[in-house]
């Protein structure tokens, strides 16, 4: 008698089975809560900045909430995602993210060369993804 093969992860996440043997929503649900976790990461950056050393009780909530559910975002992810690609996107977004809203808020001055160096993330962060 013949029997289904079946695969032993071993506790792995499910971002470890075999090439090919995934659930295409749970895989696009899952890059779609990275994004998400990735620009709340730069959402609990900002406001760490802003809580200057938890001083100010709007800023201070607004991180602990924002870090709470990137934290909780970037788990979810990682059920489903490599580990090593989810947390580099998730911090490359992040990263890029918080500095063009420094940028935006007049905190930081935007050079020609940190500029390149942003695309050049996203493009690593965009190929991360091309290739995860």
């Amino acid at each position: 008698m013949v029997f289904a093969q079946s695969y032993d992860y071993g506790g792995s996440t499910k971002a470890e089975r075999p090439q090919g043997d995934y659930n295409r929503a749970e895989w696009t649900m899952a890059w779609a809560v990275l994004i998400a976790s990735g620009v709340l990461e730069a959402v609990w950056a900002t406001a760490l900045g802003a809580s200057h050393g938890f001083r100010r009780k709007g800023p201070t909530v607004v991180f602990a909430v924002a870090m709470v559910l990137s934290m909780v975002g970037l788990a979810y992810a990682m059920t489903e995602l490599p580990t090593g690609t989810a947390y580099a996107v998730w911090v490359g977004i992040g990263a890029v993210l918080t500095a063009v809203l420094a940028v935006a808020r007049h905190r930081e001055r935007l050079t020609v060369a940190r500029a390149a160096l942003l695309l050049l993330l996203v493009g690593c962060v965009a190929g991360l993804k091309a290739v995860g």
